[in-house]
This record gives structure tokens, sequence and C-alpha cells, in this order.
């Protein structure tokens, strides 16, 4: 299991990160001042550092600075957070050493898929391209959908929705969180969304008589349904 450090002083922002990191099984800490993160770095190294620019303590710029400058700590992985958009200001970030650069407000969906093509990249035995539950298969490299070997067409939104879902599979997700981990939580979109593109969803996966895979909770939200895998 991948381990990621968020090194962010925004609360809200930290814990929608660390849940949707956990929700796609990244093993996840959190902390909210460069020089605390610095100090934590020494102690034991991540398999990738989410680190934002400005922080409390010590600057997220000058963190990278240091981490590159030490043998133990000159590979990891990192991605810087910003809300400095500016070209000089970008060059200046992956020059200090960053792997990727994310300006603020990013998309969810948009920095996990960054996410995983480094970890793919710096540890591509941790993480896995396909995911499978039941006779349907995922492919989060090509962008298909199989169930029984034949090919689904899912249009963009439902398969980040189905892929979302498939990567927690019995775990119950509000329409609020849904549109947090599948739209981004800089998109505003009325929750009942959510309902008509999960309808849209199931409409194209379950032909015939298959059995629904997707779990509707009712006061509570929609999840992939966990008895599917042993069905």
């Amino acid at each position: 299991m991948p381990e990621i450090l968020i090194v962010e002083d925004e609360e809200p922002l930290s814990l929608l990160l660390r849940y949707n990191l956990e929700a796609e099984g990244y093993k996840v800490d959190v902390c909210d001042r460069g020089d605390e993160a610095e100090l934590r770095l020494q102690e034991s190294q991540p398999d990738l550092l989410l680190l934002d620019w400005m922080l409390p303590g010590l600057s997220g710029i000058e963190l990278c600075r240091r981490l590159r400058a030490r043998p133990e700590t000159e590979r990891m992985p990192i991605i810087m957070l910003t809300a400095r958009g500016e070209e000089s200001e970008r060059v200046r970030g992956l020059a200090t050493g960053a792997d990727d650069y994310v300006v603020k407000p990013f998309s969810i969906p948009e920095l996990m898929a960054r996410v995983r093509a480094i970890l793919r990249r710096t540890k591509p035995e941790s993480v896995s391209t396909l995911l499978r539950a039941g006779d349907i298969e995922l492919d989060r490299e090509t962008h298909r959908v199989h169930r029984t070997g034949k090919e689904i067409h899912l249009g963009p939104t439902e398969f980040r929705l189905l892929e979302f879902l498939m990567s927690s599979p019995g775990r119950v997700y509000s329409r609020e969180q849904l549109l947090d981990g599948v739209w981004g939580h800089d998109v505003y979109v009325d929750e009942r969304t959510v309902d008509v593109h999960v309808g849209r969803l199931r409409k194209a996966i379950n032909k015939g008589r298959m059995k629904d895979p997707i779990r509707t909770v009712r006061g509570a939200g929609y999840a992939f349904n966990d008895q599917f895998l042993v069905s």
C-alpha cells in the first residue's frame, strides 16, 4: 500500500485530499507546517509527498529544495500544490525539484490521476491499472470497461463514477461525497446530477438479467455492492 504525506495548512483541503486518497487505497498522513514535515521526513519517507507552496514554519518551496539536497530524499516524488499559476512560478517550482505542479483550485479526479501516474512510474508494483469485481473489469489506463468479456461503452463521467465506487467496494458514499470525488470540489452542480449519472451507469452496465452491482442506500447514497464480489 503506497504511503502519501500531505503537507497542507488549509484544513478543508487536506481533509478532502485525505478522504479521496484513502478511498483509493493509499495510506495517508497529514501535516500542516513545513518545519514539522521536515522533521517527520527525517524519520521516515513516504512514497509520495503532496506539498503546499505556502506553509507556516517553512515554505514548501524551501522544504522541496532541502529534500532534494539530501541523498535519502533526493528521489522522493513530490507534487507541489499552489495558488500561484504564473508560468514563472511553475518553472521555479519544477526547477526546485518538484515532479509535478498543480494549481489551486484543481479537480480532485485530475489530481488522483497525477498521483497514480507518478506512482506508476516510481513504484509500479503498488499501483494497479486494472480494477476487477465479479464479472466487471475496469482499465484505468485505457479507460475501457468490460463485463463478461464484452466491452461496455461509458461516458467520461460514468467511467469516473464506476472507478470511484469500485475502488472501495461496500463503502457507502453520500451524493455530496460523490460530487467531490468524481466532479471535484470546485465544480458546482446539483446533487441530483449524481442520481442522473448513476442511472445512466446502471443502464450501461446492466443488460438483461445481469445483477446490478450498484447498491442504493436509502437516505445515505450509493455503494458498489461488496456482495457482488462473491456472488
